[in-house]
């Protein structure tokens, strides 16, 4: 799993991944010898990065946290990859009409219109299959189908155009 992690301000990408029993960390690309302890319920973590070790302090919740580390505070947001392309495909639906583009790669399982439609705002245009989930991609806002660029089967890149609405709001 991917996760978009933002200290102090400063993002970086960490992918952690489970290869024969053994978990493998990349932060930013690279490869990290890493893992932890949790010392007690408390959020107080044991973390050994390659031959160094470090007590660390977790508070707040799953998304924003304070941890702190030899006594220095850092301000943490999380994002995994799943969070993140919700959030894109919200910031795509607040922008009206034009193309309607997948936030992630996936297979379209179903479309639900055709060019021509008139659609509401939310209302599905299709199903998209992504990381064995199926999600209901939304009309972003009122208008009309102009065109649709995609089929039912057909797998998709992150970016790919799906659906070009003519917004009436």
């Amino acid at each position: 799993m991917k996760y978009f992690v933002t200290v102090n301000g400063q993002e970086h990408v960490v992918e952690l991944r489970e290869a024969l029993g053994e978990l493998v960390v990349t932060y930013d690309e690279s490869p990290v010898a890493a893992r932890y302890e949790e010392v007690d319920r408390l959020g107080q973590v044991a973390l050994y990065l390659g031959d160094r070790a470090y007590a660390v302090s977790l508070e707040g919740s799953g998304t924003e946290m304070q941890v702190t580390v030899a006594g220095h505070l850092y301000q943490v947001e999380l994002e995994d990859e799943r969070e993140r392309a919700a959030h894109a495909a919200e910031r795509t639906r607040a922008k009206g009409g034009g193309d309607l583009k997948s936030v992630m790669p996936g297979v379209v399982i179903k479309l639900l219109v055709q060019p021509g439609a008139a659609v509401a705002k939310g209302q599905p245009l299709l199903i998209l299959e992504a990381m064995k989930m199926q999600n209901e991609i939304g009309a972003p806002a009122t208008g009309t189908v102009t065109a649709v660029h995609v089929k039912e089967g057909q797998p998709v890149a992150s970016g790919a155009r799906l659906v070009t609405l003519a917004a009436t709001e």
